[in-house]
């Protein structure tokens, strides 16, 4: 199997990945998938929301695969903890779950991502070095999910796009191309940490809760150009 994908952020050094999921056999599976590639280091394993909090603060890996639907403690109620004292944390959500109301939580809460258990091999390594340069990554499957969600109430009244700068109306044209913190920063010619506080005050201004919805809200309103 070839990986023709590279992450932008990571040099000479592997994604170090915690991998929290109550099924012991696809976590394995995982494992073995992922260290096929020297690109990838699963630093650790969790069978349940708590001891992925738990493992999250002590290995601090590059990213964190989280299972949506677990016993006691659920993912989303684990990315919530991981994220109150660790609120740079990546989290990707990969589930089962196909239904829109659980991608809005997860997204909701933070997580960067919402992936599918069937996705391809490929595919999820590409999503893991996305995510670990700073993207939002969501399956194909649950877009259309993400856009109706919007159309049903929850995008920001033209008033509150009204209240951007020029410069911030740039940021969110570049995130709705799918671009990261460090090329939005390329392209605008500004400091990465001066795109991170434009993509945060994206987000206050809009009353939207991640970067995919700050991209779905600026597509549907074509001001991705």
């Amino acid at each position: 199997m070839t990986y023709p994908y590279q992450a932008t952020n990571i040099v000479n050094a592997p994604i170090k990945i915690l991998l929290v999921d109550d099924h012991t056999l696809l976590r394995s599976g995982v494992k073995l998938l992922l260290q096929r590639n020297p690109q990838f280091q699963v630093v650790g394993e969790a069978s349940n929301g708590l001891d992925g909090v738990r493992l999250t603060a002590e290995l601090r890996p590059d990213v964190v695969l989280m299972d949506l639907n677990m016993p006691g403690v659920s993912g989303v109620e684990a990315l919530q903890l991981i994220l109150q004292d660790l609120p740079q944390m990546v989290v990707l959500m990969l589930t089962v779950s196909e239904n829109a109301a659980d991608l809005g939580a997860a997204l909701r809460a933070g997580a960067r991502g919402y992936l599918l258990k069937n996705i391809e091999a490929e595919q999820l390594g590409q999503a893991i070095c996305r995510a670990a340069a700073g993207e939002s990554v969501i399956a194909d499957a649950m877009t259309a999910k993400l856009v109706s969600q919007f159309r049903a109430g929850q995008n920001a009244p033209q008033a509150d796009y009204d209240k951007l700068t020029p410069r911030e109306r740039e940021a969110m044209a570049c995130l709705a191309q799918g671009l990261s913190n460090k090329e939005i920063a390329r392209q605008l010619d500004v400091a990465e940490s001066t795109v991170k506080i434009h993509v945060q005050n994206i987000l206050k201004k809009l009353k939207l809760s991640s970067r995919v919805q700050i991209a779905v809200y600026a597509v549907e309103r074509e001001l991705s150009k």
